[in-house]
């Protein structure tokens, strides 16, 4: 899917759901890692995570466009349009929206870098997130010199 059938695809859900027209873009935003969509303020364009469309496709895109239509139309009529705000609540269960998108977690739990070192007095052996320096480090228990494994 383009970016201008994803605008054409946003036009008719506005249309249908909502019956207001959507007067700016939908675009696919390659940058977005953890959110399946947002509303931009500033320019009033609605990006869409085209990972979305590739691991569950269509409907879910369908879906986010919907969440982030409620987003739009409720900020340009100058109601409460966050989350928490009871209008932008009701007319997502209006629209039959979702709240949330499916989980993007092969993003999201992405594994960490881990770096195992160990003793090599006392042969006790541990994991770090940061790799540290084992010519400044030593061990704790014993005092002895550290290896990276």
């Amino acid at each position: 899917m383009t970016d201008e059938e994803l605008t054409a695809l946003t036009q008719e859900i506005s249309a249908e759901k909502f019956q207001k027209l959507f007067k700016h873009r939908a675009s696919f935003n390659q940058r977005l890692r953890t959110t399946g969509g947002r509303y931009v303020l500033s320019t009033g364009n609605i990006e869409v995570n085209p990972r979305s469309m590739n691991d569950y496709g269509r409907q879910e895109v369908i879906d986010i466009v919907k969440h982030e239509l409620c987003h739009y139309h409720l900020h340009l009529e100058g109601k409460g349009y966050k989350h928490q705000d009871g209008e932008f609540q009701e007319l997502l269960r209006r629209v039959k929206g979702t709240m949330h998108c499916r989980s993007l977690e092969q993003y999201r739990l992405k594994q960490k870098k881990r770096y195992q070192y160990t003793c090599k007095s006392c042969h006790i052996s541990f994991k770090r997130t940061r790799q540290l320096d084992t010519r400044k480090y030593v061990c704790a228990a014993c005092k002895g010199t550290l290896k990276k494994i």
